[in-house]
């Protein structure tokens, strides 16, 4: 069995992480897949998707801080649009992540959570969720 489904993600700032667990674990609900694996794919070059620690805010905040040290805006980029270090930063995270499903459940770890990365904001932004399995 194999199920499809998009959300809309809207940012409201330039660099932000949106903890998406809860719509993530609504679309494998809905899948009715109870053992399989989930795919997460966000479709956008300045954004991306990750899974890390989603009990401490300072998590999030401190892995954004150090993707702008390693891609901080600059001058001397060229591309038009000036928004080369999203574009760097979206490369260095990735545009999906895959979960397997255990007993209906995203099988993530006690600490972990699955979070959409903007760095391009404020947008409106889509994330297509694709479960396989039985």
């Amino acid at each position: 069995m194999t199920s499809l489904t998009e959300f809309a993600v809207t940012t409201r700032q330039q660099n932000q992480w949106i903890n998406i667990t809860a719509e993530v674990q609504r679309a494998v609900g809905a899948s009715g897949i109870t053992e399989g694996v989930c795919l997460v794919f966000v479709p956008h070059t300045t954004a991306a998707v990750t899974i890390n620690e989603n009990a401490d805010p300072d998590v999030p905040h401190d892995v954004g801080l150090a993707l702008n040290y390693i891609s901080p805006d600059r001058r001397d980029f060229l591309h038009g649009e000036g928004n080369s270090a999203a574009h760097t930063k979206t490369s260095l995270v990735g545009p999906s992540i895959t979960i397997i499903v255990s007993g209906g459940r995203l099988l993530l770890g006690t600490w972990q959570g699955i979070w959409f990365t903007e760095y391009d904001g404020p947008r409106i932004r889509k994330v297509h969720v694709r479960t396989l399995g039985e």
